[in-house]
């Protein structure tokens, strides 16, 4: 049972260093698999400045060039700790820096080439939309 009464708008950041890596996070929200940064929207917040907020929250990275990538419905999935409704809106962007800082909700992270990144052990909605993102990009 959940005491959700709406779905819940979340954001989440595929965060790219100076290589073209991507950052990816292990979470025991999402039982220890690799998951992109992000989180909810708070209220009275735009959807970039909460992708922008979360990845500095969860990683210490400043971001910046953010495009939309996609959307995606997640409901009442067993791959989250919780049940849960929410809206996924996810962006890609990039980082200057590779000084990562995880906060309490990682317990460790890696940079990787986005094709790399499919061959880990990913949560299915970043699978999703890392693949989301390389469609767009033509590779």
């Amino acid at each position: 049972m959940t005491d959700q009464k709406y779905p819940e708008p979340t954001v989440g950041a595929l965060i790219f260093n100076p290589k073209g890596e991507l950052i990816l996070i292990k979470s025991h929200k999402w039982f220890g698999k690799y998951v992109i940064p992000g989180g909810h929207i708070e209220l009275g917040e735009t959807m970039e400045h909460a992708v922008i907020r979360e990845a500095k929250e969860e990683t210490g990275l400043d971001i910046r060039d953010i495009e939309f990538i996609c959307f995606e419905e997640f409901i009442f999935h067993p791959s989250f700790y919780k049940k849960s409704h929410c809206i996924f809106f996810d962006f890609s962007c990039k980082t200057d820096s590779t000084n990562v800082m995880l906060n309490d909700e990682a317990e460790d992270y890696i940079w990787t080439k986005p094709e790399d990144a499919l061959k880990l052990d990913v949560e299915p909605s970043t699978i999703r939309t890392i693949k989301t993102y390389l469609k767009k990009k033509g590779k």
